[in-house]
């Protein structure tokens, strides 16, 4: 009975957010059609019906409290972890749902059989460790009952509260697929060189408007950015072996010490050289590979631009960045190459960040219930590699 209640006061506070988005002025001028607004309603009524509140409280009672101390732990070793979490979920989901593919291991001595984790949008991704150390202390108390969808759910909200992000519900009952995805995650993940309109494109095929979409890349506010993902706008944008020319060249400059100076603090071998590819007396291509390897964490983020906050976090220094055309991804500053999204990063950036953290919320609740596997479907895997 609790239970009921419980989900009938978080739905109408979803529905509510749904179809009457709040926010500041810039965000209020934004109208979504009521073919949108119905179209969610319906995904909520629908997963509302499969997944539950506390889906475990009977099967398995202390599946949350162990997920969130598991978490935790992990996170005062660790608080990278968050934005591994953050990604894992999010490659996860956009790819035919929230149903842990992207956890699978390829299959030894079948060669014929790629899995998620080897698609090349996927090869950067961490926190696999982490889920399966979750899994294996769930697996001793509660066998064979929570699938790994729910424990990256979970462990991904969790993740996020620590790091000063918002609370969200996370539903559960999902259960776990038993193939991967390998063809569909090369080809339809948001790549960091999409345009606005393939990136917009992409998110809509999922059911995420505008709003979700320029909310949930704010998870860009936290982790690290790899230097891979940068490359092309510094030294061969649009294959032209020149930079992409919208960068202002201090920014350009910048964005390329620190990317090399990263690289040659990890090699750790006494060179002071902070010559970029393109001059550096060593072949660029060799340069650049070195690059591939190296990363940008959020305090080089926040150095970028003097507009940043001096604090990391759920806050509005990634759509300051923006509005001064510091955006490190092609695809982050294309938002501000788009009328709607541009009006979204202009009300994100003019307040506290209480606009943002509740549409991340919002938007985070909306993409964990994508095309879940439920009831029958699917798998409870004893491991999530396999």
């Amino acid at each position: 009975m609790l239970n009921g209640w419980v989900v009938s006061v978080l739905f109408i506070t979803l529905l509510v957010s749904l179809c009457n988005p709040r926010g500041v002025s810039d965000i209020k001028t934004l109208h979504f059609s009521e073919t949108h607004t119905n179209t969610h309603t319906h995904t909520l009524f629908s997963f509302l019906s499969t997944l539950q509140y506390d889906f475990y409280r009977k099967s398995c009672p202390n599946a949350e409290n162990i997920v969130r101390s598991s978490v935790a732990n992990i996170y005062s070793h660790h608080q990278d972890i968050s934005a591994s979490l953050l990604r894992l979920f999010f490659h996860d989901c956009f790819i035919q749902g929230c149903d842990a593919s992207i956890l699978l291991d390829p299959i030894t001595g079948d060669a014929t059989y790629s899995t998620e984790k080897q698609a090349i949008p996927n090869l950067t991704l961490k926190g696999f460790h982490e889920i399966d150390q979750i899994k294996e202390e769930l697996e001793r108390v509660c066998p064979r009952v929570v699938s790994c969808a729910d424990i990256l759910s979970l462990a991904t909200r969790d993740a996020v509260v620590l790091a000063g992000g918002p609370f969200y519900p996370v539903f559960t009952g999902r259960r776990d697929s038993t193939r991967a995805y390998f063809e569909e995650a090369t080809a339809d993940m948001p790549r960091p060189d999409d345009s606005i309109n393939r990136t917009l494109y992409l998110f809509a095929t999922r059911g995420l408007d505008e709003r979700d979409m320029v909310s949930l890349l704010g998870a860009h506010n936290i982790g690290k950015i790899g230097c891979q993902f940068i490359l092309n706008r510094l030294y061969n944008f649009s294959g032209t072996n020149l930079p992409d020319p919208s960068i202002d060249p201090e920014f350009l400059n910048h964005m390329r010490s620190k990317c090399q100076e990263k690289e040659n603090n990890e090699n750790n071998n006494g060179s002071q050289d902070q010559m970029s590819p393109a001059s550096s007396p060593i072949s660029k291509e060799a340069s650049v590979e070195k690059l591939r390897r190296s990363t940008l964490d959020v305090s080089n983020f926040q150095e970028l631009s003097s507009a940043l906050s001096l604090e990391g976090g759920f806050d509005t220094h990634y759509y300051k960045s923006l509005l001064s055309g510091r955006g490190l991804l092609y695809a982050d500053q294309q938002l501000m190459a788009n009328e709607k999204t541009g009006r979204l990063v202009q009300g994100y950036a003019s307040d506290d960040g209480s606009t943002f953290r509740r549409d991340f919320a919002r938007a985070m609740v909306k993409l964990s219930v994508l095309d879940v596997l439920t009831g029958s479907q699917g798998q409870i895997r004893e491991r999530c590699g396999y």
